[in-house]
């Protein structure tokens, strides 16, 4: 059974390595290592041989929490893990008292959608051309989900 834990600068370069595995447009690691300061809570979620095979970044500011970053290993994907670290998210949001969760998401990714809305989150808003593609730009969805 995986096991969640905080993320640490240490497991960057682990982090890193499934960003790039999963998005075709990855987050660079001088982007992650900004995502470690006081304000920001991460974790990563370990297979049984304490590999990681997940993580997420998260921020509270004042009462709203955001999920900046969600990702599983390809060769996990499908298994409920990234359900796991959504639910992890929303209880570490809630227990830093925050009232709201936020996300976007590509408007491609149908799947990240479907888990998102299964979790209770609703589309709150657009970003139109937010996201790069290989020829062109996508919208963001905006979606929200109250704690309160």
């Amino acid at each position: 059974m995986p096991l969640l834990r905080s993320a640490t600068p240490a497991d960057i370069p682990a982090m890193l390595q499934i960003e790039q595995s999963a998005n075709s447009h990855p987050w660079s690691e001088g982007t992650f290592n900004t995502c470690f300061s006081e304000r920001y809570f991460n974790a990563v979620l370990l297979n049984d041989d304490d590999t990681i095979i997940g993580f997420y970044i998260g921020e509270k500011v004042a009462v709203e929490a955001s999920l900046f970053n969600i990702g599983v290993s390809p060769k996990f994907q499908g298994l409920g893990y990234g359900q796991q670290l959504l639910q992890h998210f929303i209880a570490q949001a809630q227990d830093l008292g925050a009232l709201d969760c936020w996300l976007e998401v590509r408007q491609s990714n149908a799947n990240a959608i479907k888990l998102y809305e299964k979790c209770g989150f609703i589309q709150t808003g657009l970003r139109p051309s937010y996201y790069p593609t290989a020829t062109g730009r996508e919208d963001a969805i905006l979606m929200a989900l109250p704690l309160g």
